[in-house]
């Protein structure tokens, strides 16, 4: 059984804690198993990968690839003000649904 988390796919979150502390960034992917995320961005951690020249890269060498980051380094970016909030759980409707600790409005 996997975890219910507070960070889904397609979330926008601030990194707050690590190399890239106050960095913003869109949710690529998310590892429930090992708690953790892939963020898109620039100013995100990248790591490294060396690899042969081969079919598909004919130069090879050094590729920066996104790095996973802990699910507890990041927070969730309230959509009506724009800042960082904790996120909770509530029932609407038989359902579990996310909501802004700050605002309160759900989040879709």
């Amino acid at each position: 059984m996997s975890k219910k988390l507070h960070i889904k796919k397609g979330d926008q979150v601030k990194v707050i804690a690590g190399v890239s502390k106050g960095q913003e960034g869109k949710v690529i992917k998310v590892f429930p198993e090992t708690s953790r995320i892939i963020l898109e961005g620039d100013g995100i951690r990248k790591n490294s990968k060396h690899t042969k020249p081969n079919q598909q890269n004919q130069e090879g060498g050094i590729l920066k690839q996104d790095a996973p980051i802990h699910i507890s380094n990041v927070m969730l970016i309230d959509p009506s003000s724009g800042e960082p909030t904790r996120v909770g759980r509530r029932k609407e409707d038989n359902k579990s649904v996310r909501y802004s600790k700050k605002s309160g409005e759900v989040i879709k």
